[in-house]
């Protein structure tokens, strides 16, 4: 069965941002004198950063409402767009994004903010791979719920059933199963190629360099 459309995650997927993303987390939390393990959140990269910042919080016994936590995302985003020539693509992204293009619809979905995500991609040299855009601020319901893929899809102009996936998070690739669309997880986030194999993708790389990824979309 040949994809109508490839819908891409970022952080971690086509991009190397963990670093840049912890640090931008660290520097917001430590402005409320929280303090929490890199680990805790590179583990929920993918889910939000409201949730994110909900989770810190109520681990570490701070209380904290809708302001404030808005107040860490803006200033989490502001950090990381300061950030972006930390960041960078990993090697096979522009390669599979040229291969692609043209022969099937293209779409961006992100668990971070619109503001983060414009800028990393202008910066990168790839607006013209997506025609659609869907971040945090598209959604109500955080991965894994399937939403923000099914929106992509819609934006797309396509049947979830004909979109593909590829992910680097267990919470993402449970969406895109959730959403009944196909589904390359790939090695290069923080999850095992065990773990994400729970999550059942249909296809798991280790880089996306691996030449299976084009003819499994495309054929």
């Amino acid at each position: 069965m040949m994809f109508e459309a490839v819908i891409f995650d970022w952080d971690g997927t086509l991009a190397d941002t963990k670093q840049v993303i912890v640090v931008s987390f660290q520097k917001a939390l430590s402005e409320v004198n929280c303090i929490v393990s890199d680990e805790y959140i590179e583990r929920r990269i993918g889910i939000g950063a409201a949730d994110t910042f909900c989770d810190v919080l109520q681990s570490a016994n701070i209380r904290a409402d809708q302001k404030m936590i808005k107040h860490l995302v803006d200033r989490k985003s502001q950090l990381e767009i300061e950030l972006t020539n930390q960041v960078k693509l990993f090697p096979g992204a522009k390669e599979l994004l040229k291969a692609l293009h043209g022969k099937v619809k293209m779409g961006l979905a992100s668990m971070n903010n619109r503001s983060v995500i414009i800028h990393m991609v202008e910066a990168n040299g790839l607006t013209q791979f997506f025609q659609a855009f869907l971040t945090a601020e598209s959604i109500s319901h955080s991965k894994p719920h399937p939403e923000i893929f099914i929106k992509t899809a819609s934006e797309l102009k396509t049947n979830p059933e004909k979109s593909v996936v590829l992910e680097d998070s267990i919470f993402g690739v449970k969406a895109a199963k959730s959403a009944n669309m196909g589904c390359v997880a790939v090695t290069t986030g923080v999850y095992s190629k065990e773990e994400l194999k729970e999550a059942k993708p249909d296809l798991i790389v280790k880089t996306l360099c691996d030449n299976q990824i084009v003819p499994f979309i495309l054929n």
